[in-house]
């Protein structure tokens, strides 16, 4: 089993991703030009292509991967109307096999939408990996502008993503990673972590070699999963509140930063 994390480079840096099989089968996550990806699976046989969501920079490439290739499309329940290309619609806890040891469980994941799913990769039934969409981002959360709600995003962050194990791989949908560090560092300007991967990710090339963080990573510099820093509730002037409402107020900070 390989996961590809493929940098678009277009103006939205967005994030494709390919899983391939040990048999040469492939999913695609979102794709965004069908003609590059066509290109990089040649050979093997795409299965279907999933969608986190309906968004148009996460579906662009479903028609032409679907004419090319016969694939199935793949998406949340919700978006019966939104993906018009789709031919199965996931539920939330669906188990998708992959091969030997390895299977997606589907997680409803709503907040950017309400149609929004992200897939846990599991290994002998023990969770991997995360593809996350626009629900979760390095150092950051998806905003709520097209069809979302911050209070269900901040139930779908604080009941799942904080629950997952610390070892999780976190695979998002974009590449905001610099700008939303320097949010956090705006929020909480002494936290050492942060301003030690603002210096480290100068140095990736997104392109040639993706640079991936974990769950426990994301807790130590994602504003949105540290709620109850006394420093971030400090700064809003919030030190007495709840969970909910800093995240709220994180998020429409975040808005028009």
């Amino acid at each position: 089993m390989k996961i590809h994390q493929i940098f678009t480079d277009n103006a939205l840096r967005n994030f494709n991703y390919i899983i391939e099989f040990s048999s040469d089968k492939v999913l695609i996550i979102d794709p965004w030009e069908g003609q590059d990806l066509l290109n990089l699976i040649k050979g093997k046989k795409l299965l279907a292509i999933i969608n986190t969501h309906e968004h148009s920079d996460h579906t662009r490439g479903n028609a032409f991967l679907k004419k090319e290739t016969g694939c199935e499309v793949w998406a949340h329940e919700n978006a019966n109307g939104k993906i018009t290309e789709v031919d199965r619609f996931l539920k939330a806890k669906e188990i998708i096999p992959l091969e030997q040891g390895w299977e997606i469980e589907v997680a409803d994941t709503p907040g950017h939408t309400m149609a929004h799913l992200c897939f846990i990769l599991k290994q002998e039934s023990k969770p991997y990996a995360i593809f996350t969409g626009d629900t979760l981002f390095n150092a950051g959360v998806g905003n709520c502008h097209n069809g979302g709600d911050p209070e269900v995003l901040f139930e779908t962050i604080s009941n799942i993503f904080q629950k997952l194990p610390d070892e999780v791989i976190v695979f998002p949908g974009h590449e905001y990673f610099n700008n939303n560090l320097h949010f956090t560092l705006d929020r909480e300007p002494q936290n050492e972590k942060a301003k030690e991967m603002l210096g480290f990710i100068k140095s990736i090339n997104w392109k040639s070699g993706p640079f991936q963080n974990t769950i426990g990573g994301e807790k130590q510099i994602n504003t949105f999963m540290r709620l109850d820093n006394k420093d971030i509730k400090a700064k809003l002037s919030l030190s007495n509140a709840l969970s909910k409402e800093v995240f709220l107020k994180l998020r429409e900070l975040r808005n028009n930063w």
